[in-house]
Order: structure tokens, then C-alpha cells, then sequence
């Protein structure tokens, strides 16, 4: 088996790399402190081509390894922009849909959200409660979404609700009259400079034209969005894992205890040891599951098995940066500090850990035939 990049994917890494030292870089610090995000960001990310929803899946992890190397919140705007809005709208869309929506998500200027989550349904998506009722002409949508990430500042939601065909998905500009935005309360623990908002829908009036695929077809919507987006959050764990390997080894020779530096110390070298071996996992894990994603063999347990081990293994090279980095490792004046609360954050979002475990094991075991629907667990898949 050939491991090699192709030139093409070289070129998509190294383009994505130069955004990161170049963009975001010299900004992530005062970003996260501030939270502060920054429009004309994303609109240099686009000019540069790392926001087209046409590239391989390969391509658009080595891009969100190289973006959450650096900088998570970025990285997750990245994500939600192009892997589940545009994504989406490019495998489901109407080509009306595509042809005003897909040229604007690529070049940056515009921004898209994917408001599925709400107060009481998060990996249960048939338990939304936001709802979709057919009037004279179209749909009205009343309900609530929180934990919208680009919530705040986007041009378009794609906006989930139950409707009395099943979960369907719609395609909803921001300014339309009865939707309503605001930020999300309380400061989240990690990728502070990303938005994050709550939308209420309260008489949001739609054509037909909005249905996203087809009434009803909106689990399947989903699980395509979720799939691709999940894979890059693995991708942006394993960015996360090289960034604190890399710090750890950089402050292991430079900081000396006892009249040695620190690196020399047998402990030291082990957690070092244990990050290497976690980076080298992951990562072939993930290029594992896009490289069937791109040859058409995609599926929900391989990303699930890539998503879990890749965040958690993430967040246990943060924890024991921070660790080896003693008291210096507890301040933000040093990088490790935000990528343990990033890393938290990726343990979350898409599907907690619990989930991925959840589809894996369901993958390995199969469905119980003699089990009734009431006693099934919830979740998707």
C-alpha cells in the first residue's frame, strides 16, 4: 500500500499550512481571548481556495489538520462552512440552490450554518422538536436551535425540523422575516473566537423551493452532513495532537530542572513517547476514512471509529502538555492551555464520544431483530 500524497494533495496541505503560519498564526492568542471573530478571515481562506466543497475528503483533512493545528476555531467555521452547509447543498441542493448558494460559500463572502441541534435534541435528530407545518404556498418553521456555530453571522441555515412527513431539511437565508438570532449565553470552555448562536424560528414563512432534497428526507441529509463532518473534526483533533507534541518537545529541551533539561527525564520521554504513537494512529486513521470516503465506500462506523480515538487521544496529548509544561502550561501566555479546551470541545460536538461508541458497537453487533423500536437506543444510524 502506497502512503504517498499525490502532488495534488501535497499542494491542498501546503496552501493550508501557509494560511495557518500566515492568518491565523500571528492572531489565534488575542482571538481566543477576545473572543473575536473575524470575517475577513474567512474571506481570505476563501481567495485562497481551502473553503471549496469540491475537493476529495483527503484533501479537505489535510486542510482541516493543518487549520486546527493552529487554530480550532477556525478550523470549525472551516468545517461547518464547507463539510456540512456547502457539502450539503452540493450532493442534495436543487441546481437553483446550488447556483446561488455554492459560488458565494467558496469564495467566503458568504457564510453558512447548520441548525440541527436544540435544547432537548442533539445526536437524536428524530427528536427534534421544531417543526414544519405546510401553509398556502409553503412551510412555516416555529422552534428553537442552539449551539449554531456561524449562527450569528451567516448568510444561510440549513434549518432541520419535523414535519408530518419526517425530518426535513430547509435552505434558509438569514434575513428572512421570523428568524431571529442571538449569541449563545455563558463563555464556552474552548474554541472561544468561533460564533455561536441561538436561532429562534417564530413564523418563518418558506416557499417550496426551500425543502432541501425532498420532505422528509431529512435524516439522510443529516447523516450525509454529519459523516463528512465529523471526519474533518478528526482531522482538527490530530492537527490539535501535532501542535502539542510539538510545543512538548520544543519546551522539554529548552526547559532544564535539576541541572538537566527536562526532555532527558524518563517520564518526560514516555509521555512524549505516547503522543508520537497516538499522532502516527491517528492520522492514518483518519486518511483511512477518506480515502474511503473518496472512493465511495464512506460509512458512519469508520468515521466513528477515527472521530473517537482522534479526540480523545487529542485531548489526552493536551492534558499531559499542559502537565509537562508545569505552571507555565496553566496560563495562556503558552498555547496548551487552548488546545486542552479545544480538544474538550471536539470530545463534544458531532457526537459526543458516548455516540461513537454507540454506532461502532452497533456496526460490530448488528441490529437486534426481536427487539422492539420502543427498547432500541436512540441516536442515529
Amino acid at each position: 500500500m502506497d502512503f504517498a500524497l499525490s502532488p495534488a494533495l501535497l499542494q491542498a496541505r501546503d496552501r493550508a499550512r501557509a494560511a495557518a503560519e500566515e492568518l491565523l498564526a500571528p492572531a489565534a492568542r488575542t482571538a481566543d481571548a477576545e473572543a473575536r471573530f473575524d470575517r475577513g478571515l474567512v474571506q481570505e481562506l476563501g481567495r485562497r481556495g481551502l473553503l471549496d466543497e469540491r475537493d476529495p475528503a483527503l484533501a479537505r483533512c489535510l486542510i482541516a489538520e493543518e487549520l486546527g493545528r493552529v487554530d480550532s476555531s477556525v478550523r470549525g467555521l472551516a468545517t461547518v462552512q464547507v463539510a456540512l452547509v456547502a457539502g450539503c447543498l452540493a450532493e442534495w441542493g436543487s441546481p437553483a440552490q446550488r447556483a446561488r448558494w455554492l459560488p458565494w460559500l467558496r469564495s467566503g463572502e458568504a457564510i453558512g450554518c447548520y441548525a440541527l441541534t436544540e435544547p432537548e435534541a442533539g445526536s437524536d435528530v428524530r427528536s427534534l422538536q421544531t417543526r414544519a407545518m405546510r401553509v398556502p404556498g409553503g412551510w412555516r418553521l416555529e422552534g428553537e436551535k442552539h449551539w449554531i456555530t456561524n449562527g450569528g453571522v451567516a448568510e444561510v441555515a440549513l434549518v432541520f425540523a419535523s414535519a408530518e412527513e419526517g425530518v426535513t431539511a430547509f435552505v434558509v437565508p438569514t434575513d428572512a422575516p421570523g428568524l431571529e438570532r442571538r449569541p449563545m449565553p455563558g463563555e464556552p470552555l474552548g474554541h472561544r473566537a468561533a460564533d455561536h448562536a441561538v436561532l429562534t424560528l417564530r413564523g418563518l414563512e418558506l416557499g417550496e423551493d426551500a425543502v432541501l432534497g425532498r420532505p422528509g428526507g431529512g435524516l439522510q441529509v443529516a447523516m450525509s452532513a454529519l459523516r463528512r463532518g465529523r471526519l474533518e473534526v478528526a482531522a482538527g483533533a490530530v492537527g490539535v495532537l501535532q501542535a502539542c507534541l510539538d510545543a512538548s518537545v520544543d519546551f522539554a529541551r529548552r526547559r532544564r530542572q535539576f541541572g538537566r533539561r527536562i526532555g532527558d527525564f524518563q517520564m518526560v520521554q514516555a509521555a512524549l513517547a505516547d503522543m508520537a504513537a497516538d499522532l502516527a494512529a491517528a492520522r492514518l486513521l483518519v486518511r483511512e476514512a477518506a480515502w474511503l470516503e473518496d472512493a465511495g465506500r464512506g460509512s458512519l462506523d469508520r468515521v466513528a471509529v477515527a472521530k473517537l480515538f482522534c479526540t480523545e487521544a487529542a485531548l489526552r496529548a493536551a492534558d499531559q502538555a499542559i502537565l509537562i509544561h508545569g505552571g507555565r502550561g496553566y496560563s495562556n501566555l503558552y498555547p496548551v492551555e487552548r488546545y486542552w479546551r479545544d480538544a474538550k470541545g471536539m470530545q463534544i460536538y458531532e457526537g459526543t464520544a458516548h455516540v461513537q461508541r454507540l454506532i461502532i458497537a452497533r456496526a460490530l453487533l448488528g441490529r437486534d431483530e426481536g427487539a422492539s423500536a420502543a427498547v432500541r437506543p436512540p441516536g442515529p444510524g
